[in-house]
Order: structure tokens, then C-alpha cells, then sequence
């Protein structure tokens, strides 16, 4: 049996992670652009632990973070994808969207390609609305989220960061299905 592909669009796959996207992971989650937004980059134990909650993810509830590989050089380049959030606020529960991508891929599209796909795909398994949240420096992940037709909803601290921590303060979008 393949490897289950969730989603398609013109220029990426949405799939079940595989053994080799272990260490192009690793390297994403080390490199101290990609995790600017984050409070550390990622040890190579909790890297890997993290993959193993988003497999299991997928495999119990039908969609997660899903790995994405580009069609035109089968190299794996992030992930995208629809989880719930592990920590209490105001909004919750709910469903999130996120993505992060490797350096050398962006600004070419992909997180929104991919992001717009998800939103498509949570909408057709019966999401109601979708959440994202990033710190309010992030403006290029915030760009994402306008640019796949999310609306601001405010903005919120982050109680997994500490207090002072200048990631504290987060912005909150929302899509409802009803909108698209």
C-alpha cells in the first residue's frame, strides 16, 4: 500500500510523513530564521517527538500537520495543516491551521497554496471555522492568513510563553465556512 496523499494542488502534496522527512525536519526546526517567531529552535529528540504527535494526529482524526512535498523535485519542504491547539485560551477548543516552510521555499507561494488547500480540505471533513494565531511580529505568516481570506480577530498572550517574552503577544484570525 502508498503512502496516503490528503491533498493535491498545482504544485505541492499534502501527505503522511515518511522516515525521509526526518532530517530535512530536523534541519528546518534548527535553522534560527524559520523558528524566529518561536521561543527556541528545536532540539533533534523534540523534533522527532513532535513528528510522532503529528502522525498519530493525523492517523486518530483524518488530518494534522501534514508533510509537503513539491511535484516538480519531490523534496520535502515543511509542513500544513490542521491540528488543535495543546493549551487553554479563550477561543478554544478549536481547530488551528499552521505551516512552516523551509527557508529556501519562500516567498514563492507556497504556505498560502498549501494553506488554502487545508482550509478547503477542513472545510469538506466538516470544520465549522479555523483559527490561526502567530506573534504579532510575524508579519509574513500574518500576510498568509490574509492572503487565504482569514479575518483579525484580536489578540491574545500566549500562555505557553512566558510573561516579558517579546512572543507573548499573539494575533488571532478565524474563517468560517460560512464565509468561503
Amino acid at each position: 500500500m502508498g503512502l496516503k496523499i490528503f491533498i493535491e494542488t498545482p504544485r505541492l502534496i499534502l501527505r503522511q510523513w515518511k522516515t525521509s522527512d526526518y532530517d530535512p525536519y530536523i534541519q528546518l526546526n534548527q535553522d534560527s530564521d524559520v523558528m524566529e517567531f518561536f521561543p527556541s529552535v528545536s532540539t533533534k529528540e523534540e523534533t522527532l517527538a513532535q513528528i510522532d504527535r503529528f502522525i498519530t494526529h493525523i492517523d486518530q482524526h483524518g488530518y494534522g500537520f501534514f508533510a509537503v512535498e513539491r511535484k516538480d523535485n519531490g523534496q520535502f519542504i515543511g509542513f500544513t495543516g490542521l491540528s488543535r491547539p495543546r493549551f487553554e485560551a479563550y477561543f478554544m477548543p478549536c481547530v488551528e491551521i499552521g505551516w512552516r516552510l523551509s527557508k529556501a521555499n519562500w516567498g514563492q507561494g507556497f504556505a498560502t497554496e498549501a494553506a488554502l488547500a487545508c482550509l478547503d480540505f477542513g472545510f469538506d471533513i466538516g470544520l465549522d471555522e479555523i483559527y490561526a494565531f502567530t506573534s504579532v511580529h510575524n508579519k509574513k505568516s500574518e500576510h498568509v492568513m490574509l492572503k487565504a481570506g482569514m479575518l483579525k480577530q484580536g489578540e491574545f498572550e500566549h500562555p505557553l510563553i512566558e510573561d516579558g517574552h517579546f512572543l507573548k503577544q499573539h494575533v488571532l484570525y478565524k474563517i468560517s465556512r460560512a464565509a468561503v
